[in-house]
Formats: structure tokens, sequence, C-alpha cells
């Protein structure tokens, strides 16, 4: 379950982030036509842009990075407590493997 939500949770940080991209494509599209002096266009940083924009990509990024990170532990947490059932199933201790004699 732990994994699934990571999931769901990196699933909608993606969907925020690409509508994200289309805001800012929306925005300042224009600023791709405008050149300099030597015909090289002119680059907008992240510092001169709209502050909600960038909030909100600074947040969606740091979301999807959470939801992946929750979805890889809850994996591994899945998997080991598997693992552990099987062990229980067939009777051996979590220390002790069977030798071959």
């Amino acid at each position: 379950m732990r994994a699934i939500c990571g999931a769901i949770i990196t699933a909608g940080a993606m969907i925020g982030m690409g509508l994200t991209a289309i805001g800012f494509g929306t925005r300042y599209h224009s600023g791709l036509q405008d050149v300099d002096k030597d015909n090289n266009p002119i680059l907008l940083h992240l510092s001169q842009m709209d502050k909600p924009l960038v909030f909100i990509l600074v947040f969606m990024t740091a979301t999807a990075i959470i939801g992946l990170g929750i979805a890889f532990v809850g994996l591994a947490y899945h998997h080991h407590r598997r693992h552990h059932e099987m062990l229980h199933l067939y009777g051996h201790a979590a220390d002790k493997h069977p030798t071959a004699t």
C-alpha cells in the first residue's frame, strides 16, 4: 500500500509539472523571438520569471522526489515482509540456512 501511495503522489506531481510547463510556455513563448544585436536569442533566467510559476515548479519537483522515495521505500519494505513470511511458512529461521551434508 505504501508503494502505490508513493506512485500516486509521484503521478500527481508529474501531471502538475506538465501543467506547469504549459504555463511557462504560455507565459514566455514570445521571449524566444527576441534577439540581441548579434542575433542571439535573449535568455530568461529562473530568477527573472514570475515567482508563483517558479514556486510551483520547485514544489512539484520536491513532491515528485518525495513520492519516488515513498514508492521505493514502500516497495522495499513490502519485499522485506514477504521474505520473512516465506521464511515463517517454510520453518526456517532468518539467520539459519539448511546445510548440505
